[in-house]
Formats: structure tokens, sequence, C-alpha cells
């Protein structure tokens, strides 16, 4: 309990920074767009965003609730054009710095995030002191209604869900590209060095042959043996090169036994453990099992590893590899080890690669690769029963009145001395009765509106902390 008070206590104490960030947030907002000071306004941006971040990890970290970020994806720095210029819509610079001051600053006006952390920046304090008294008497339950006020307010939308979804397809769809480009350069490679010039040689030792048939057949004969060598040898070498475009054993038993193929084939004493329930789709098994051999060749050539060993599961609807090796450690990725390969492999089923490789080792590194099983369909769909369905929808549509024109608005008349009743309750009372039944009002819409958000939350509340809003409360994604 005291370290809720404590929570509380830290929560009201950054009122004494929200509030003078709100007093210096409105002047250099209407300085940014009234007196055409447009430098003023990233770096108010960025004072609400960091006070935006604040909240969120804060909630995070007391309540547990996971405020998603909404902000749209920063724009990619200025690409250099052909002529050395760089261009910001008609206009060209010869420095990169205006070009990307300019698209940082479009970036921040559009993005409806900003928009939105400044309403809650604005908001903020009258919701801490409306919910003083829970905060008071029920410190949990009040951070509680807080975070959810919080993150209906700075959580992302599905607009912005949209915007990173399609910014993050398009990065793995340009690493996938470069991937198959680099893939396609390494065949054209072990062909041009490998097999192609074998085959040449071929040519020739037959060219000589037909040279020496009838004045030397003995020569001939050697010649044609030297040349049956060779044949062998570059039919070896192009099924290498079928190997590492698609390995037969792949194709045919599967991403478990591959490995294990790859094991006895290494020069490291390699245990391999597989649990799967069954086959992968064929592009998931070639990704994978190009990044167990890229792992164990590193571990052996550039790790001097003596074992090895591989685990294949499976969590729900996940693939988890893990590759652990005794070598001497210290692999980075940036030091091109193979792991930027690696990288870009997996990010095209939206892989995530973990590596954990302290100087002098061991050497470990984990491989995930979300909803790839057969049958996994994504998240899964959670709904209120119909009954708490209209209940959440009545409370949405009218607790809107209470609040605001019954409520505050009337609140405001009152205040101002105004004589027109018009349809606020409240002054067609004895004036005893006035001021308690406008803030019964407004207390009466306050606690609707906490329903209407409670009642989904405590129907599936993770799942609702996530994808639910106040627009579609009972659709969960």
């Amino acid at each position: 309990m005291l370290r809720r008070f404590g929570q509380v206590a830290v929560l009201l104490a950054l009122l004494l920074a929200e509030i003078p960030a709100v007093m210096a947030a409105l002047p250099m907002l209407l300085a940014s767009f009234g007196m055409g000071l447009i430098f003023l306004f990233p770096p108010l941006a960025w004072m609400v965003r960091y006070f935006a971040e604040l909240n969120r990890r804060l909630m995070r970290e007391w309540t547990g609730v996971p405020i998603e970020a909404p902000y749209l994806p920063e724009p990619p720095p200025p690409v250099r054009q052909p002529d050395g210029m760089y261009r910001s819509d008609r206009t060209l610079y010869r420095s990169p710095r205006v070009p990307a001051w300019n698209n940082r600053w479009k970036w921040l006006l559009t993005d409806p995030a900003t928009w939105r952390d400044g309403l809650w920046l604005l908001l903020d304090p009258v919701v801490k002191l409306l919910l003083l008294p829970a905060f008071l008497l029920v410190p949990g339950r009040g951070l509680r209604v807080y975070a959810i006020w919080s993150n209906w307010v700075l959580g992302a939308t599905a607009a912005s869900r949209l915007a990173g979804q399609v910014s993050h397809l398009r990065r793995t769809r340009n690493l996938a590209a470069d991937s198959q480009a680099a893939e396609m350069r390494r065949i054209e490679r072990d062909l041009h060095d490998g097999a192609q010039a074998r085959l040449v040689a071929i040519g020739m030792t037959l060219g000589a042959v037909e040279a020496l048939v009838d004045n030397d057949p003995t020569a001939a004969k050697a010649l044609l043996a030297k040349a049956r060598e060779s044949s062998s040898e570059t039919l070896t070498e192009l099924r290498r090169v079928i190997r590492g475009i698609h390995p037969p054993v792949l194709a045919e038993r599967g991403l478990g036994d591959a490995v294990r193929a790859l094991a006895m084939d290494s020069a490291m004493q390699v245990s391999v453990t597989v649990d799967l329930p069954g086959r992968l789709e064929a592009p998931v098994e070639a990704a994978a099992y190009f990044a167990v051999s890229e792992l164990l060749s590193n571990a052996a050539r550039h790790g001097d590893a003596r074992t090895a060993e591989v685990d294949i599961s499976t969590n729900d609807s996940d693939l988890r590899i893990t590759v652990t090796d005794d070598g001497m450690g210290g692999a980075d990725p940036a030091k091109g080890s193979g792991l930027s390969g690696i990288e870009r492999r997996l990010s095209a089923f939206d892989g995530v690669l973990a590596l954990n490789s302290p100087p002098g080792g061991p050497t470990t590194v984990t491989m995930d690769l979300p909803a790839v099983l057969p049958g996994s369909s994504g998240r899964k769909r959670a709904c209120l029963p119909r009954r708490k369905l209209l209940v959440v929808a009545a409370l949405w549509a009218t607790a809107w009145c209470p609040t605001f024109p019954q409520g505050i608005v009337a609140g405001v008349v009152k205040a101002l001395g105004g004589e027109e009743k018009s349809w606020f309750l409240a002054l067609y009372l004895p004036e005893v009765w006035q001021w308690p039944v406008i803030f019964g009002m407004i207390g009466l819409g306050i606690f609707m509106h906490f329903m209407a958000m409670r009642i989904p939350a405590t129907h599936d509340p993770e799942r609702w902390m996530r994808g639910a809003t106040p627009g579609k409360p009972w659709r969960l994604e």
C-alpha cells in the first residue's frame, strides 16, 4: 500500500512539471504558426513526447498496462541524387541537412499522435485532479483507472498500427530483395568460378583429344580419362551449388533431418534436439536451415568451436531455434560474420535474432519466427457477450450527456451568472440544490465513462489494453 501511495505521489508531483510545460507549449505553438517561427515546433513536439513517453513507461511499470506508442515511422534520410544534390519536394540542396530537417518537421506535424500527445498533456492535470479521491482512498484502483485513461489517449490507433505494419513490410521487402540479389550473386559466382571453369577445361581437353586421336591414341585415352575425372568433379561442384540453393534432404525429409545432416557433415561435434509437430512451409524451412548452417559454419571457422548444440522447438505457433557453441565468443554482426545475412533472411517472416556472445564464449544465438507453424491463425479474437455489449454501447452513447451538457456546461453557465436555463436541468431546481446536482451529473458521467471502459477490461484485460477503442470497445484484435 505504501508503494502505491508513493507512486501516486510521484504522479501528482509530475504536475509541477506538466503545468509549466503546458504554459510554455501554448505560446510556442502560437509563435510557430502565428508568427512563422516554425523552428520552435520540433522542440515543442519533442517536449510533449517526452512527457507522453514517461507516462507510458510509468503506467507499464506500475500497473502492467502496455501502452503501445502510436507514432508513425521516422522518415528515411535524404537520398543523394546522381547529380550530387539532395531533393526535398521540388527544391534541390547541396547538403542533406535541410531536406532532413524538412522531412522531420513534416513528420512531426502530420503525425496525429503528436496532437494526441498535446491533448493528453493539456487534459492530464484535470484528470489527475478528478481522480484525486480515488488516488487517496484506493490508490491501486485509481492508478488502474488512470492507466486506462492514458491508454485511451496515448495508445496506438488502428491507423498508426497499419502505418507501422506498412513501414515494416516495406523494410522487410527491401531486405528480402537484397538477400535474394545477394544469393543470386553468390550462385553466379560459384558457377563462374567452379562449374563453368571446369566445363571450359573439359571442352579444351576434348579438343585436344580430337587432335590426337589419329596420331597418338594413347595420349588421347589419357586425356579422355582426365576429362572423365573433370566431369565427375564438375558434377560434384554442381551438386554442391544445388545444395546451396535448396538441399534435397530439406525438401524430402524436412527441417529436423536436414539439420541433423548438417551436424553429421560439420567438423564440430554437434548435438541436435528437434521438437516439431510436423513439416513447416518450404520458405520457412529454407530460412531456418540456412540460418543454422551459417551459424555452425561461423562457429567452426571464426569461433574455433569444438562442440555445438542445436535446439529446434515450438512455442504456441512460433518457431524457436537456439544454437550454442563453446567457441571464443565475441561475435558482432557489424563485423560481417554472416549474422546480418541471417537477420535479413529472418526479417521476411518477422523473425528476430538474439545474440549473446561474451569474449571467451560461449556463444548463444536464439532465433524466433512468429506464427509460422501450420494451422496458426495469429491473434485470436475475443468478444463480449451480447448483454455486456449492449450495456457498453448504451454507456458510450449516453455518458456524454450528464458529463458535458448537464454537468460541465451547466456549471459554466451557473458560474457566469447566466439567466438562460435552456435545457440544463439543474438550473430549474432551487438554488440550494443546483451545485450539488451539477457536480452529481459530472460524477455520473465520469462513472458511466469508467464503467464503459471497465466492462471490456475485466472481460479480457490483457487483450483489451492492446486493442480496444472507445469506438469499438468490444472488438479485440
